[in-house]
């Protein structure tokens, strides 16, 4: 059976055997120079680096350092290499690059950035610039050291548009919801716009990798009721669930609920949204109230959930989700 990991990966390697043929990495010489691929690379580093070891290029490159080793000295063969003693520890050799190497690289460098541009201006504009998204977003994840780290922001120009796509997208994908869902959160986000007051309403944009994941919005429930705010809105992307992004938007909202003076804090979702329905229970609010209707094209149960401000300690999240 041909399982969604078997497609993950046949698709990581029908990127790799398309982008080293159309770049020309599979030749024997990099750009018409006199050096192989890997030979190009350590020659980079040494270039680039202030005095490295063997070891330390072995490292960044992921070498094995027999290999290195025997590349280092065909560049001191060629005369391209110099070496010198570390006075901090007697058994490192510290590598540079000799005239003649510098101008081996700075030729290797200047062929391939023209190689390089030649390939990017052959490229109409919208697949250049979907190119180089895309490899800046390949660059954050491949050459990270640790996992992505989620973070909140403020609300940007685009957001609402972007916040209202998104819901609607991924609602129609997992729950079958009709247009008439992308109406109502279109209405809600131009409602927020328009009457927006700080001293009243947030909104939180959760990014991970530079990339939106997630958002909130805490708004006034009604002029009558001043004292209760309203937790709207809250989604978290498909690929990023799990990290704590949910948690880390319905906190904020709580916080800043309480931070603006309200003592009551009420949402309303549907009964077909688990995750959500766990996420509010472990922050503590409680079902009020549940009343079935047909919205969006489905039959859905919708929740009314509400959470008491005035208690200090409701809004630590506990260790597991209570019972409804």
């Amino acid at each position: 059976m041909y399982t969604q990991h078997d497609r993950e990966v046949t698709t990581l390697r029908t990127f790799n055997r398309v982008y080293t043929s159309r770049l020309g990495l599979l030749d024997t010489h990099l750009d018409g120079s006199p050096f192989t691929l890997s030979e190009a690379r350590i020659l980079y580093e040494i270039a680039n680096r202030t005095d490295p070891t063997g070891a330390e290029i072995a490292r960044a490159l992921h070498l094995d350092r027999a290999q290195i080793s025997r590349t280092l000295k065909r560049f001191s063969d060629r005369g391209l290499v110099e070496t010198r003693d570390d006075p901090s520890h007697g058994r490192h050799q510290l590598l540079s690059l000799t005239a003649t190497g510098r101008a081996a690289f700075e030729a290797l460098d200047k062929s391939t950035r023209v190689a390089v541009g030649e390939f990017l201006e052959g490229l109409p504009n919208p697949r250049r610039q979907y190119l180089l998204s895309a490899a800046e977003m390949i660059i954050r994840i491949v050459g990270a050291d640790t996992p992505p780290q989620p973070t909140l922001r403020g609300l940007k120009p685009g957001d609402l548009g972007l916040v209202t796509a998104r819901q609607a997208i991924l609602y129609c994908e997992e729950y079958g919801w009709n247009a008439d869902y992308e109406a109502l959160v279109a209405r809600i986000l131009a409602d927020f716009r328009q009457s927006f007051d700080p001293s009243r309403d947030a909104a939180w944009i959760a990014e991970m990798d530079g990339e939106m994941v997630g958002s909130i919005f805490l708004v006034g429930a009604r002029e009558d009721h001043p004292e209760v705010g309203k937790l709207r809105l809250l989604y978290v992307e498909p690929d990023a669930r799990g990290a704590g992004i949910g948690k880390m938007l319905v906190d904020a909202c709580i916080s800043s609920a309480r931070a603006l003076g309200y003592k009551r804090l009420d949402l309303w979702t549907n009964s077909v949204l688990i995750a959500a329905r766990s996420i509010y229970e472990r922050a503590g609010f409680s079902l009020v109230n549940e009343e079935p209707h047909h919205s969006f094209g489905q039959e859905l149960l919708g929740q009314t959930w509400s959470l008491d401000l005035s208690c200090q300690t409701n809004v630590r999240f506990r260790d597991q989700p209570t019972k409804s």
